[in-house]
């Protein structure tokens, strides 16, 4: 099993825990509700940030010709972590022998704690090991210092990992609505990041998506982007991964691993286009209950709404940060896409 500990006194910091993959909603700020949202990761697991985080930061002017590519940004950035890579993301009730230090806290959040800078000290020897993250609009996460904490045990945890088949029966997907109706933000964040890698995958080609469901959460926002399809579209979009059919058009939907990140297989020349595991396994199996006692057909566009009444507007931030991060983004298309949505970068009303 994997525990952390510190770095100071080798004193055990977590309870053992499994390794799962970074969620795509990590960093999402949503709005300024009365409270924070659910905690980021469930209980026993553990995920890693592979890039720099926290102070100091660099601008990206300051940066020399080609440092920013061989730190994996592909399009400009206000700043960028010149930090430690590492840092450890766990769910708050995972955490021992640590206590939020009140000297440790900042003044600059709402209505609970913004996670700016460290705020938890060990028990045993009162080094700041910890940030602790529950101000309102944001996932509720406590981070695990890199260079004050480390492992101290390593093992495969509670969590053994599922296969594909096991996925479908053990994690069914998050719904997309919230109780008022609204969009989930695991939904704005998840097609967000998805729409950045179609649009790389695409090559700039109007893009045909003949599944309604899929259609109904992409289609507006792409015709926003790149235009609306016309006859001469031949780049088609569809749905792929375990308990479908082989896919058959040009990009695949396919599902990321939750606990590995590993995507969905597709055979060549098909391009996979990853989408976080709870939204795909509702999209690709969900159904609405057909109304009853009709013997006549109904097609797909008659039957009741499987989303809430308003379009989705993917999380703009999140499509930006991993468009950055797509060597496709240095195309001169995608690139003024970029660029454009740079500039308000919470939301896609601009496009």
């Amino acid at each position: 099993m994997t525990v952390h500990g510190c770095r100071s006194c080798g004193a055990a910091l977590t309870v053992p825990v499994s390794r799962v993959a970074l969620p795509v909603h990590t960093y999402q700020r949503y709005g300024n509700g009365p409270g924070p949202l659910d905690p980021l990761l469930e209980p026993g697991t553990f995920a890693m940030d592979p890039l720099p985080s926290g102070s100091p930061g660099r601008r990206w002017a300051e940066l020399e010709a080609g440092e920013a590519e061989a730190l994996g940004w592909y399009a400009p950035r206000f700043a960028i972590s010149d930090g430690p890579a590492g840092q450890v993301l766990l769910a708050p009730g995972d955490v021992r022998g640590v206590f939020i230090d009140p000297a440790l806290v900042g003044d600059s959040a709402c209505c609970g704690l913004d996670g700016s800078e460290p705020n938890m000290v060990c028990v045993t020897c009162g080094t700041p090991v910890a940030t602790r993250i529950d101000d309102c609009g944001l996932w509720q996460a406590v981070w695990l210092e890199p260079l004050t904490t480390h492992v101290i045990e390593e093992g495969p945890g509670p969590h053994p990992v599922l296969d594909w088949r096991d996925l479908i029966d053990q994690r069914p997907g998050i719904p997309p609505s919230e109780p008022d109706g609204g969009w989930h933000p695991m939904w704005t964040a998840a097609v967000a990041s998805a729409l950045a890698h179609l649009l790389a995958a695409s090559g700039g080609d109007p893009i045909l998506i003949p599944d309604h469901r899929v259609a109904a959460i992409f289609r507006p926002t792409l015709d926003r982007l790149v235009g609306p399809v016309n006859a001469r579209s031949e780049c088609t979009l569809v749905l792929a991964g375990p308990g479908l059919p082989a896919a058959d058009g040009h990009l695949a939907l396919v599902p990321e691993h939750p606990q590995t990140g590993e995507h969905w297989p597709v055979a060549r020349p098909v391009k996979p286009v990853p989408l976080a595991w709870d939204v795909w396994r509702h999209l690709a199996f969900h159904r609405d209950v057909k109304p009853v006692g009709l013997s006549v057909p109904i097609p797909p566009e008659a039957l009741p709404p499987l989303f809430p009444s308003h379009r989705l507007d993917p999380d703009g931030r999140i499509f930006l940060k991993v468009l950055a991060r797509l060597p496709e983004v240095r195309q001169p298309w995608l690139r003024a896409i970029y660029d454009r949505g740079r500039r308000f970068d919470y939301c896609f009303y601009v496009f």
